[in-house]
């Protein structure tokens, strides 16, 4: 029997608190978000989960979530694998702009279309900025290691994103379900949404209306032939109510 798969993304990060666009911008937790990041493991003790393995992505904010969730749980020392391919969508040119600054200057039509359409990316950065991941120490380093350094994005749609994420889904966490083990992944919104995406089977043009609120734990069992049996948020109804609600706003709803 396949194990069981909890999805979590990060909590509060500080440009989160500053409405700006993050992406794959390194950024550190707020406050509420290392609150959240602890509230998350406490409510995923108090179901009883158990973990055998774990990823997250290379991103401080979501390490630090992840972190922060097994220490609550007590298993400081779970196998955690990290990978870029888990990673936040790269927003290209948006990326450290104010989002209200963003609609006025562009209009809200337009800014809603970057930051929520399937498959239309943000205009890209250029090869020398210092947004791109190239230029970023952590990325050259996964060049030296072997990484096509033409993986690495100057912008993304969710579309993109998706392409990224199912290889790691399909290469390296479906195979540790099946073999039973109960899974934690600790990502972004993003790439998440791609995930969910793909394990609910949501088309395109309903996925930008389906928002994840931060911090709180997803949890999938699924059937002997991988497909989702029942997918449920953990935790107070109303908190996870009102936590995905203020997401839905920040996404322009």
């Amino acid at each position: 029997m396949p194990g069981i798969l909890v999805l979590l993304r990060h909590g509060q990060s500080t440009w989160n608190e500053r409405n700006l666009f993050t992406g794959w911008h390194d950024v550190p937790l707020t406050s509420q978000g290392i609150r959240e990041a602890q509230a998350a493991g406490r409510t995923m003790a108090a179901a009883g989960l158990r973990f055998a393995t774990s990823h997250t992505s290379l991103l401080t904010r979501a390490m630090e979530t992840h972190r922060l969730a097994l220490h609550e749980m007590g298993c400081d020392d779970l196998e955690t694998h990290r990978s870029w391919r888990l990673n936040e969508r790269h927003y290209g040119a948006l990326q450290g702009l104010d989002k209200k600054e963003t609609t006025a200057r562009h209009g809200a039509e337009q800014t809603h279309v970057w930051r929520r359409s399937f498959d239309v990316p943000p205009p890209p950065v250029t090869r020398d900025s210092p947004e791109h991941p190239a230029n970023d120490p952590v990325y050259q380093r996964l060049i030296t290691e072997g990484l096509d350094p033409a993986l690495l994005p100057a912008t993304e749609c969710l579309k993109d994103v998706l392409a990224r994420v199912l290889p790691y889904w399909n290469d390296v966490i479906a195979p540790q379900l099946r073999d039973g083990l109960n899974v934690l992944v600790t990502a972004h919104g993003n790439s998440l949404r791609a995930l969910v995406m793909h394990l609910e089977g949501i088309p395109p043009d309903e996925i930008a209306e389906f928002n994840i609120p931060t911090g709180v734990p997803r949890r999938y069992r699924f059937s002997d032939d991988m497909r989702v049996d029942e997918v449920e948020y953990l935790g107070d109804a109303a908190a996870i109510a009102e936590a995905t609600e203020a997401v839905a706003r920040q996404a322009g709803h």
